[in-house]
């Protein structure tokens, strides 16, 4: 898989890129991924509700095809595109979900972060008591608020055309959270969302972009 770094990249730039390169590819193009940051932007998936845009003000919300709700893009976070020819790869889309997933708690974990899964809910949270602890999430506390001592700390959302993925997922390393509040994060009202910096990690967006590159590739290859 080849690892293209792009820097600070407009949104519809890169989503563009990626419809283009998805359209253009064959059987024998070679499967990339590509890491970059965007310029404050909100994106809203394909069964996006308007109503849970709460107040944009000065940042563009811009809809796409990828599946989801409303997420924030914004400098400070990774975000991670990979274009993978499932077919050719043997696996189906559940499971590039489950290793997209499984790539951003291998990183967490390089930085002493536990990551969880939610049930029905993608992406990867962490516990905001003790982001360092172990234990494994038995159950949400409170059955009406699977989120409840949890924060996001990475969104996801894909699109497969004829067997191909593109968009990807998004890891917050440090960033201004303040955006978020202007949504219902992934359509859940109330979500907190956080990144390493406000967790305790201080790095940089390189290295956070270097370790993820590394979890993710193995995990996408055939």
């Amino acid at each position: 898989m080849l690892v293209k770094r792009s820097g600070l990249v407009a949104y519809l730039e890169a989503y563009q890129a990626m419809q283009d390169f998805t359209a253009q590819r064959s059987s024998e193009t070679a499967d990339e991924l590509w890491l970059c940051e965007h310029p404050p932007v909100f994106t809203q998936g394909l069964a996006g509700l308007a109503g849970h845009v709460l107040h944009a003000g000065d940042i563009p919300v811009i809809a796409t095809n990828r599946g989801g709700q409303v997420t924030y893009h914004g400098p400070g976070q990774v975000m991670a595109y990979p274009m993978v020819n499932l077919q050719r790869a043997g696996y189906f889309v559940k499971e590039y979900v489950y290793r997209l997933e499984e790539a951003v708690i291998r990183t967490l974990a390089h930085f002493g972060v536990t990551g969880h899964r939610v049930a029905n809910a993608p992406g990867i949270y962490v516990r905001l008591a003790d982001p360092f602890a172990h234990t494994a999430l038995t159950g949400p506390a409170n059955p009406g608020d699977p989120f409840k001592g949890l924060g996001k700390i990475s969104a996801l959302g894909i699109k497969v055309s004829r067997q191909c993925t593109y968009h990807g997922l998004a890891l917050n390393v440090r960033m201004d959270l303040e955006p978020f509040q202007r949504i219902n994060p992934c359509g859940y009202a109330g979500l907190q969302t956080v990144d390493l910096f406000t967790m305790g990690v201080n790095t940089t967006w390189e290295e956070a972009a270097d370790v993820l590159a590394f979890k993710l590739t193995p995990l996408l290859s055939p």
